[in-house]
């Protein structure tokens, strides 16, 4: 099935009795850097922000339950050059 755009850019219906069907389209994933932790099983991805101490940009994060579970989780963030850490609250 071809989709059909109306002049306002929004998507024409199919007619009844067919579906549609929106997929997207995966290519090729690149790699991801990750760091080990003190313990075999601790590994943690690494990604590009910036550090508030050393604004150097690659540290790698890991999330807790900090609060009540029904509120979001704590991202915590460690630089790989200075070893700064630091939370987000989202």
């Amino acid at each position: 099935m071809v989709l059909e755009f109306n002049p306002n850019g929004s998507i024409k219906m199919p007619q009844r009795g067919r579906k549609l069907v929106v997929s997207e389209k995966v290519g090729k994933s690149e790699g991801v850097a990750v760091v080990r932790g003190s313990s075999e099983d601790e590994v943690h991805p690494v990604i590009e922000i910036k550090c508030p101490k050393c604004k150097n940009m690659k540290s790698y994060f890991w999330t807790m339950q900090t609060r009540a579970s029904d509120e979001s989780e704590t991202k915590f963030y460690k630089c790989i050059k200075c070893k700064h850490t630091w939370r987000v609250y989202r």
